[in-house]
């Protein structure tokens, strides 16, 4: 059977890597793809949003099933378009994906769900927006209402980074036009961040492992948010009774609630959750695999991916309800390589080594995110370059890897946190699965 994966990041080379390795895959295409999923399967030079050509594409190759990556292609209706041409593909139509595409309609869905999240206000003008603001006595946190690849949430510790954020999202629209028209004004909580993906399809729930990401570009959770610049699984903080309270009290009443409004999901759907002394909040849904996360995620996995996504597709997941999902129990942690100046604006074209030496360390997958083939070199194309992942016996084993794997590759203005996992590390047990 032959499957197509849409996208060029980190999170669909590891989905390409994932599903190869299921007995019942022939071949994974990967549309644009990247430097390492040429490597582990056939890149397609067609764009994630050339949703025509990707049809052409799936039906002269019969592709079996689509995998849709990135938020964009989603959010613009593919998964309309691939099932009105009888294609099977993974993802919530245009309609669901409204939860990830606008965060005011995830608001306002979650207070109708009674789905427990911070207090918020939207706003379509930045005059308002100002003064609600200069009026409130605690730190707020300041999010474009459209898709800004990760980079739209500001939290911010003062009024002044507060209208400085207004400032960028509304009126400099720093993230589009789009995605600035609203925002949306949120009491900043405080606690510890996880997240939690979920297969759903129909009234049927599938959590995977939990993991926790990593979005601020620089140790300590200081400086920008970024897309996420490492991640790892399982995360200590998700005991079974926490992670039960998030699928009762945010994962049910929201998928029931787009049932209700007649636009039910079909996909993953990725909670960012935040630990407050109150229980678990939700501070956003994303309608896709998270990534960095899905990469310790699927190094973990052991159940067959494919079985899995096409089952979810098909709306026959409920089927596999009674079959737990089986997990390496080994921890893994990844690590972001990232360009020089990413978030922000970054070099491309810089010759990357050592890879071949990092893939040759045991338990260790680099998987390729903003990277190229050119003049049978692999040069940096992107602002997140490399996703490298190990596993270990403990997480302080994993990590070791990870960072002994790093060591080993070099690109002039390779940028990287070296605490990824110590979070985790201080606490004294891991949680399952």
């Amino acid at each position: 059977m032959n499957v197509l994966v849409i996208g060029k990041g980190g999170r669909e080379h590891a989905l390409v890597w994932k599903l190869k390795q299921s007995p019942r895959v022939t071949q994974v295409f990967c549309a644009p793809g990247n430097a390492g999923t040429a490597l582990d399967g056939v890149n397609v030079p067609i764009e994630a949003n050339d949703v025509d050509g990707l049809i052409r594409f799936a039906k002269k190759e019969r592709i079996v099933l689509t995998v849709v990556g990135p938020e964009d292609p989603l959010s613009h209706g593919i998964v309309d378009h691939f099932r009105k041409a009888a294609l099977t593909i993974f993802g919530p139509t245009k309609a669901a994906a409204q939860l990830e595409a606008s965060k005011a309609f995830a608001k306002k869905l979650m207070r109708d769900a009674d789905v427990p999240t911070a207090e918020f206000r939207v706003f379509d003008h930045p005059e308002p927006a100002r003064t609600f603001i200069e009026t409130r006595e605690y730190p707020v946190v300041v999010k474009a209402d459209g898709l800004a690849a990760g980079k739209g949430v500001m939290v911010c510790a003062t009024k002044q980074e507060a209208l400085a954020a207004v400032e960028r999202i509304m009126v400099r629209e720093e993230f589009g036009r789009a995605a600035g028209r609203q925002v949306v004004i949120e009491k900043r909580l405080d606690g510890e961040e996880l997240s939690v993906l979920a297969l759903v399809s129909g009234r049927t729930i599938i959590p995977l492992a939990p993991a926790q990401d990593h979005k601020r570009a620089l140790d300590n959770d200081e400086g920008p948010n970024t897309g996420g610049m490492g991640a790892y699984s399982p995360a200590p903080l998700a005991t079974p009774a926490l992670l039960d309270e998030i699928e009762s009290h945010a994962l049910v009443p929201t998928v029931h609630a787009l049932k209700r409004r007649r636009t039910p999901f079909r996909g993953v759907l990725y909670a960012g959750v935040i630990v407050t002394n109150q229980g678990p909040r939700i501070l956003e849904y994303n309608c896709r695999f998270g990534d960095p996360e899905t990469q310790p995620v699927l190094m973990r996995l052991k159940t067959d991916l494919f079985e899995l996504l096409l089952a979810t597709a098909e709306d026959r997941l409920s089927e596999l309800v009674d079959k737990p999902l089986e997990w390496d129990p080994r921890p893994a942690v990844c690590v972001v390589m990232a360009s020089q100046g990413y978030p922000g604006s970054y070099p491309k074209g810089k010759l990357i080594t050592g890879l071949e030496e990092a893939a040759l360390l045991p338990n260790v997958k680099v998987f390729h995110a903003g990277t190229k083939f050119e003049g049978g070199h692999t040069m940096t194309d992107g602002g997140r370059v490399l996703g490298v992942t190990a596993l270990g016996e403990t997480l302080a084993e994993a990590k070791r890897h990870a960072y002994d794997a790093v060591a080993k590759i070099h690109f002039a203005g390779a940028c990287y946190r070296r605490d990824i996992a110590d979070k985790a590390l201080k606490k004294s047990v891991v949680s399952g699965p």
